[in-house]
């Protein structure tokens, strides 16, 4: 795809950032954290709540959009490390006051010293072009001065086998949400 153009999101694209946001998640671990009583529609209210935000983890300012003219082709949320628990705020206020779920004890998937990528997703029809590759070439060199880091699902081989070829190297093991993780870095 030759005519994507990566720019920074908009506060009006936040709907559709949500959707992608929660692919990225993971639509299981999106019912988790709505709970019970809650749908997937209430839980994307409530993170398209959070991307409208100037302040959220997952706020329009912290994400890139791979444009395909007016379409978003795919999406890059990421964040210094060291604001994750600031930003988090947002996110565990809303999921008290909308979905009655405290998510206070979450554990912190990144820290200091580290940019990190919280949620990346290319929609379906846009796959296999290079897409992802783009978008995380563009926060590496926004924000390489850093080792960049994120975390990768055990049971998505294909995303770790792109994370390695660009660069990204095993930091450790660890679990989040449930799941059995890799933290990768790339480092310059």
């Amino acid at each position: 795809m030759n005519n994507i153009i990566i720019k920074p999101a908009t506060r009006g694209q936040a709907s559709e950032i949500a959707w992608l946001i929660m692919e990225a998640m993971d639509y299981d671990c999106c019912r988790h954290f709505a709970g019970e009583q809650h749908t997937l529609d209430d839980f994307h209210d409530m993170m398209t709540a959070l991307v409208e935000m100037d302040d959220s983890q997952y706020s329009y300012r912290n994400t890139l959009c791979a444009m395909a003219g007016d379409d978003i082709a795919g999406m890059l949320v990421g964040y210094d490390g060291k604001d994750l628990l600031r930003l988090r705020k947002a996110f565990i206020h809303l999921a008290k006051e909308r979905l009655g779920q405290d998510f206070s004890g979450m554990d912190e998937e990144t820290t200091a010293g580290e940019y990190y990528l919280d949620s990346l997703c290319v929609k379906t029809t846009y796959r296999k072009h290079g897409i992802a590759t783009a978008l995380l070439r563009a926060a590496i060199a926004q924000h390489g001065d850093q080792p960049v880091g994120l975390l990768v699902d055990v049971t998505h081989p294909w995303a770790e086998r792109l994370y390695k070829a660009i660069g990204f190297q095993f930091v450790n093991d660890t679990t989040w949400g449930g799941h059995d993780m890799r933290h990768m870095q790339y480092r310059q």
